[in-house]
């Protein structure tokens, strides 16, 4: 279990109801989100990062939690933005830059930097293959995304929208297209493992 290595200089000013919201709320969350970060960083170090990060600004923020609501989907979303935020900023190096497409995706944020990106085999050991990991690890970031937060992590499409910030529509395509990839990718897997095709 990853330990935070920060401690609250102001915890002793928290209200009883936020100190409550933070330490049965959030803090539960914590194996859940440095899962989810070491499949955005792919290595320990940013993972830890990430997640001290999330929940620095979590903390800083709290007021604007809702009662009652998805903690780890408010966590995620933390986290997910923190992440891009912090890669723009390493990312950045003087280059020409073409001011006539302003409009730049998610997908191409990341297109030329997939090995930064590839998730560990070991992050979700004992719960799926090398096989289904690899072929995972191949589909496009925003296809990647929606996969491991629908089918692992398992939050409703209302809540991946909210996470990835995009339409419910969106994201239903999304997890159409990467189950559609996995399932030619994995196929002949499939078939060495024993399944067969019911249709």
């Amino acid at each position: 279990m990853l330990l935070l290595n920060f401690t609250f200089t102001a915890t002793s000013l928290m209200s009883d109801q936020k100190e409550h919201i933070f330490n049965h709320e959030f803090m539960p969350q914590i194996d859940a989100l440095f899962n989810f970060a070491m499949y955005l960083s792919g290595n320990e170090e940013d993972a830890n990062d990430l997640v001290q990060d999330t929940y620095m600004r979590a903390f800083q923020s709290i007021e604007t939690y809702q009662v009652g609501s998805n903690p780890k989907a408010w966590l995620f979303r933390i986290l997910k933005n923190n992440f891009i935020n912090e890669y723009r900023k390493k990312s950045r190096r003087p280059q020409a830059v073409d001011y006539g497409d302003s409009s730049i995706t998610e997908e191409e944020l990341y297109a030329n930097h997939t090995s930064f990106l590839d998730m560990r085999k070991d992050i979700f050991q004992n719960m799926i293959g090398d096989e289904v990991t690899m072929a995972i690890n191949s589909l496009p970031v925003d296809l990647k995304t929606v996969i491991v937060l629908c089918d692992i992590e398992g939050f409703k499409y209302e809540e991946i929208a909210k996470i990835v910030d995009a339409p419910v529509g969106t994201v239903r395509s999304r997890i159409h297209r990467a189950r559609n990839m996995l399932k030619k990718q994995l196929w002949s897997y499939a078939q060495s493992m024993g399944y067969e095709d019911k249709r």
